[in-house]
């Protein structure tokens, strides 16, 4: 899945978003994610009051957060329920809490974007929708295209 017509990133993005998709691709069966300690929930399965879309359920690996990101570790995995109760795999975000990166400090940068605030969970954090087109942008918060619809635990938040 590329970028949209609208987005260009250039090269050096664009190598790095190959390699996010690589490192992340054989965890399109929830499974394998799990085996490989993607396995704690984070959140129910997200969504906007405000209409702007759809997070979907956040897992994460609890040994990567530690205040680095790596292009090919994201500290979160994010998948949309379907119909049939299976988990679709359609973004990642990597996340830096406030104890490790103050929130009065400068933004971290990954992909050459910076990182958004989220003070409900006290952490810097950015999207990376390389699983499922965005028509909100590749490191948008909230994806249009992604629903809570088949989940029974929701949440739903403001966020930026």
């Amino acid at each position: 899945m590329q970028p949209t017509a609208s987005e260009s990133f250039g090269a050096a993005v664009n190598k790095d978003l190959a390699t996010l998709r690589q490192a992340t691709a054989p965890f399109q069966q929830f499974e394998k994610a799990s085996d490989a300690q993607w396995s704690v929930a984070i959140t129910p399965c997200m969504t906007d009051p405000g209409g702007a879309g759809a997070m979907g359920f956040h897992y994460g690996n609890l040994g990567l957060i530690d205040g680095s990101v790596s292009v090919d570790k994201p500290e979160l995995l994010l998948y949309e329920p379907e119909q049939n109760g299976r988990l679709r795999l359609v973004a990642v975000e990597y996340i830096i809490p406030y104890t490790f990166h103050s929130r009065s400090a400068a933004p971290p940068v990954l992909f050459g974007q910076e990182f958004k605030q989220n003070d409900v969970f006290l952490l810097w954090g950015l999207h990376a929708w390389v699983w499922k087109g965005n028509p909100s942008g590749m490191f948008a918060n909230w994806n249009p295209n992604v629903t809570c619809a088949n989940a029974t635990a929701v949440m739903s938040m403001s966020h930026g």
